[in-house]
């Protein structure tokens, strides 16, 4: 963990979960600052010895709530990265701070090793002033913004692995945007795209009216894409090219599905060896459920902003589908059947055959009341069990009801526990 000699302020109220919390990141070498109300906490964050790296702060204070601390600050200052602790009920709340620009939130009780690794990677990426990540808030996604910000400062090539639609070149951008070679140019190049016997000569040939690739990336970032199209003789000089130590980030983007290896894409062992110095990976979407909805909510609001008549929001039926969704096309998929949805939703609300009209599901007409309440009971226990770690006798205290009616619910729709 990333947390020697880091300045974490701690607002939780509660003796055994804040000392616990205080002894473990002082274990793992961080310098904390335990608060148990709202207006010392304030006061200490507002104006600091020594400014923060991140704060840990409960919803629920007893003099007021985590909302209100962070809202109350971010009237006055820029508040460092915060990461929200709640209970079940609190789930909402934290999630509207999310979008507030807290940094993350996790739910009591947690596993403390996640914890550190949510704290670890949102300190990474205050530290490299990522912002908020473009892909996600899932552990993954924000273990893999950590990783590109740790990219960032080295002059190394990065290969970047993932599958068609998960990002690559997003995450190269990401590279490119925080380390010191921002400033200068991005070029990217698709072999793909260029006829073969045009490619060395793109890449190293320089004109009057332009510059190779390789020239044009100087002090900047050269973005390689589609190497399993580029020639022997592009390869070998970029290999040469490479030996030279250029004064450029070389990124390239490497997809597993069309082989196993590099080799197997027709990529020069040597070249491949140059090119992979750093190595990420972008994991699929289908494994990370927390994005797909968040970013379908962040496609939603960018595409009903195109719309004359808005639409109201996503239905729960719908995310829950997207959840189960095997996505091949990754975010790409996501984006494309977002983007289609709300332009041709006839309703005031996404349901799932706006996003999957290949189900041939009919949605024109008004669904059945009964249905739509079936949908939420569905939704709500399936939440509740994710946040109890599927136990049905605390699922049920959480839903206000017996264990008898739950588990016949739950029989109702179809639903099994692990418990």
């Amino acid at each position: 963990m990333r947390l020697t000699n880091r300045h974490i302020a701690l607002v939780e109220d509660d003796e055994i979960m804040g000392g616990s919390i205080a002894q473990r990141l002082e274990l793992e070498g961080a310098r904390v600052v335990w608060m148990k109300t709202k207006v010392v906490a304030l006061g200490a964050i507002r104006t600091p010895h020594k400014k923060f790296d991140a704060v840990v702060c409960d919803i629920k204070l007893p003099d007021g709530t985590g909302e209100d601390l962070y809202l109350t600050l971010s009237d006055h200052i820029v508040p460092p990265p915060f990461l929200f602790v709640t209970g079940h009920g609190g789930v909402d709340q934290a999630v509207r701070l999310i979008h507030a620009g807290a940094a993350d939130y996790l739910t009591k009780p947690f596993n403390m090793d996640q914890f550190l690794a949510r704290l670890s990677g949102m300190i990474t990426a205050e530290q490299f002033q990522l912002g908020e990540s473009p892909f996600g808030i899932s552990t993954q996604a924000i273990e893999l913004h950590a990783a590109l910000a740790r990219a960032a400062t080295s002059d190394r090539p990065v290969m970047i692995r993932g599958a068609r639609g998960t990002g690559k070149d997003l995450a190269a951008r990401t590279i490119h945007t925080l380390s010191d070679r921002a400033s200068g140019p991005f070029q990217s190049v698709n072999f793909g795209r260029i006829d073969p016997s045009d490619q060395a000569d793109r890449l190293f040939n320089d004109t009057d009216e332009n510059q190779g690739w390789t020239r044009a990336a100087v002090d900047g970032t050269l973005f390689l894409s589609q190497l399993a199209s580029a020639t022997e003789t592009a390869q070998a000089m970029l290999h040469e090219w490479l030996l030279s130590k250029p004064q450029t980030k070389v990124i390239s983007a490497f997809n597993p599905e069309l082989g196993p290896s590099y080799t197997d894409q027709g990529l020069r062992a040597d070249l491949a060896q140059r090119l992979s110095a750093i190595e990420i990976v972008v994991p699929p979407l289908a494994d990370r459920p927390d994005d797909i909805v968040w970013l379908m909510r962040r496609f939603f609001e960018k595409f009903n902003a195109r719309r004359d008549t808005k639409l109201k929001g996503i239905s729960v039926r719908s995310e829950d589908a997207a959840i189960h969704h095997s996505w091949p096309g990754n975010g790409s998929e996501l984006r494309s059947r977002m983007e289609r949805a709300v332009s041709q939703a006839q309703g005031e609300v996404l349901f799932p055959p706006d996003l999957f009209p290949e189900t041939g599901e009919d949605k024109a007409g008004a669904r059945p009341l009964s249905d739509v309440r079936d949908d939420a009971e569905r939704a709500a226990i399936l939440a509740a069990l994710e946040q109890t770690d599927q136990h049905i006798l605390e699922a049920a205290k959480l839903l206000s009801i017996s264990r008898t009616t739950l588990w016949e619910k739950m029989k109702k729709f179809g639903i099994k526990s692990e418990h």
